[in-house]
């Protein structure tokens, strides 16, 4: 069978080697030409610098359908984290990598995969004859295949045309943006503060910090803000940013030059949506990865949500589901396995934001996950039903049954504590006060918080 799959990006390398495998011909476009030499300039994809955080999913998809790309990933340096089981055993929890080297090994394992050709090149629309999608003009000439995946991702063209994926059953701007920088730790210096085996999480009053540790002593800091805060926009500036982190202790300690150097400028990320996206319906097309879904990066479930769809729809497939019309009971799957997680993080994201703006909590409606979660620690019965959906190997609704505990916690005025750091309002003052330190004149900011920007201006 031809198969021509839109996008070389993770999903679509992962499903096409996987696919190639078993016998079919498969080609992959990307308008991307891969890597050359040590440079990459992975243009239209702008969470190829960002921070990542790799669950289990990730490697034991590689694993089980490609595993000279896990070999791969595993020589360019990626590390496997390890947690004792509830079975006494260890067992892999996540892969500390960069964004970056989960592709370049990607790419490198997929030059080599037999029966899967790379092609550079633009994909202009679809070809469909009866009906039926029977390949896709590239470049101005048609290719035909017996199965077009869209593994375009969260940009494709092929999406904004409206031609390939279905109507969005979910969507909304998450409002959230965030901004982050990478670092690498000196020789011979450990990790700052964890919260777990992967990352530090850290809520404050109006804002939040990760830090997802990389492969090789790398890390990327990352600071989450609501996106209608205008002031906390000045962390773009190198000076904001750094200030910001010695001004919040777990990244103070993270960041202090004695521990850490800078490996980029600091990156900007913003405009994100939570969506979910129902198959088109077209016979002959499927789409996968972020052309179903796509989600905050704050709980890295990106990622690992494409490489659960790909495991599934190899699995309709080698049940013997008609490749013509695959995308119906793998539409079906997807709405049961796929849009709950996103459903969760709209809801997630609403109330943080809420809670950001200093409203406190409503308990006259349902609580949302992350609340159920947190609040295990005025009460730890809350623990048992918490396990599979940190996992994401139990659906969001499983937290259900510990709401009651969570909200008699909530109910006699318990509250999570913030973690050790500055208030928003406290944020604001030493980033402001910071840029305007090096030389930048107030009304450079006057677009970021004019009010703050004119009284630092003043002193």
């Amino acid at each position: 069978m031809r198969t021509l799959i839109v996008g070389s990006g993770p999903t679509g390398l992962l499903l096409g080697a996987a696919l190639a495998r078993r016998g079919q011909r498969v080609v992959s476009v990307d308008r991307d030409p891969g890597p050359v030499g040590d440079a990459w300039n992975r243009r239209g994809v702008m969470q190829f610098e960002h921070a990542h955080g790799f669950r289990p999913q990730v490697p034991m998809a590689l694993q089980a359908e490609w595993p000279e790309a896990h070999g791969s990933w595993t020589n360019l340096g990626a590390q496997p984290v390890e947690a004792p089981s509830s079975a006494g055993s260890r067992q892999v929890v996540g892969m500390l990598s960069r964004r970056s080297t989960f592709e370049r090994a990607l790419r490198h394992a997929a030059a080599k995969a037999p029966g899967l050709t790379l092609r550079r090149g633009h994909v202009e629309g679809l070809a469909i004859d009866g009906g039926r999608v029977v390949g896709a003009r590239v470049d101005g000439s048609l290719v035909e295949a017996d199965l077009v995946v869209d593994a375009s991702g969260r940009a494709g063209r092929l999406g904004r045309s409206g031609t390939q994926s279905g109507e969005a059953a979910l969507e909304g701007d998450c409002g959230l943006a965030y901004i982050d920088r990478t670092y690498r730790l000196r020789p011979g210096a450990r990790p700052g503060p964890m919260v777990s085996p992967l990352a530090y999480m850290g809520d404050f009053d109006g804002y939040q910090c990760l830090v997802f540790l990389h492969e090789a002593g790398h890390f990327s800091v990352v600071i989450v803000r609501p996106t209608a805060d205008a002031a906390l926009k000045a962390l773009r500036f190198e000076e904001a940013f750094e200030a910001a982190c010695r001004a919040i202790p777990a990244l103070a300690e993270w960041t202090h030059p004695a521990r850490a150097l800078p490996t980029s400028a600091v990156l900007v990320g913003g405009a994100l949506r939570n969506v979910y996206r129902r198959q088109a319906g077209t016979p002959g097309l499927v789409a996968v990865g972020d052309s179903v879904a796509t989600t905050t990066p704050t709980r890295g479930r990106g990622i690992a949500m494409a490489c659960m769809q790909v495991t599934a729809l190899l699995a309709l497939l080698d049940e013997g589901a008609d490749p013509v019309t695959v995308a119906e009971p793998f539409g079906t799957w997807c709405d049961h396995a796929i849009e709950p997680w996103v459903a969760d993080h709209i809801a997630i994201d609403g109330g943080m934001v809420r809670r950001w703006q200093g409203e406190d909590l409503d308990l006259s409606i349902p609580l949302t996950t992350d609340l159920i979660a947190d609040a295990v620690e005025a009460d730890p019965r809350i623990g048992q039903h918490a396990g599979g959906y940190f996992a994401m190997t139990a659906l969001p609704e499983t937290l259900r049954p510990a709401e009651p505990l969570a909200r008699t916690a909530y109910q006699d005025g318990w509250r999570p504590e913030y973690a050790p750091g500055p208030t928003r309002d406290e944020l604001v003052g030493v980033i402001l006060a910071a840029v305007l330190a090096s030389g930048r004149r107030a009304r450079d900011l006057t677009s970021t918080a004019p009010r703050q920007a004119a009284e630092l201006g003043a002193r």
